[in-house]
């Protein structure tokens, strides 16, 4: 699908990070994107790292959104009415192809895989998942998952665990300390492996151009 019908959406910077060039020096193939919080900035971030990551590596780069939230990413491009993610994974019946849900915008270089029309409720198992996330990490080069707050879907954890790389999303002088500090503990112990923090939202007390310079 080429996406000439969807909506087109504006991709906002996080803050500067050193994360894209860690993704690439440890290899990394499959990463998942959540937070402490709702509102925290989870599809802002995976959009900005995808973007990244397709301007620095020369392969193809695929956003998925698995989140279940009603503000979804697929929610905000127009694109909840196509197959997607949940449809590959829940779908007994005439399980539709990965390239068939794979969606392409003019305004983005990266691809989409949308949530998926199945309806929400059933929930992930390692078994049903595994085998679509090597299916992914074969075709592209870098599979950037958006996903749930820790703490708002069963989901997370069983995605967390299962990729190559899970990223914080902290929102700058709103998400407490205490409160991404205990996201980050639960998803250490569940077995995800973290590999960095997106600090969003930050707002600079003095000329952007020097803190780069500190």
């Amino acid at each position: 699908m080429d996406g000439s019908s969807t909506k087109s959406l504006t991709i906002a910077n996080p803050s500067e990070s050193n994360l894209t060039a860690t993704v690439l020096d440890q290899d990394l193939r499959v990463l998942f994107l959540t937070a402490a919080n709702s509102g925290d900035g989870i599809s802002t971030s995976a959009l900005a790292l995808a973007r990244q990551l397709s301007q620095m590596s020369s392969g193809l780069v695929l956003l998925v959104d698995a989140s279940q939230s009603a503000h979804s990413l697929s929610q905000q491009l127009g694109l909840h009415k196509e197959r997607g993610f949940r449809d590959l994974l829940f779908q007994r019946e005439s399980t539709p192809a990965l390239n068939d849900c794979i969606v392409q915008l003019p305004s983005l270089p990266f691809h989409l895989l949308p949530s998926g029309r199945h309806e929400r409720g059933d929930h992930l198992t390692p078994e049903q998942l595994k085998p679509l996330l090597k299916e992914l990490g074969e075709a592209y080069r870098f599979v950037v998952i958006d996903g749930d707050p820790v703490y708002s879907a069963g989901d997370t954890l069983v995605i967390a665990t299962l990729v190559d790389g899970v990223v914080l999303v902290v929102r700058a002088e709103d998400t407490r300390w205490e409160v991404a500090q205990a996201a980050s503990q639960r998803l250490t112990q569940a077995g995800a492996k973290l590999v960095g923090s997106i600090f969003n939202g930050r707002k600079y007390y003095m000329p952007k151009w020097l803190y780069n310079n500190l």
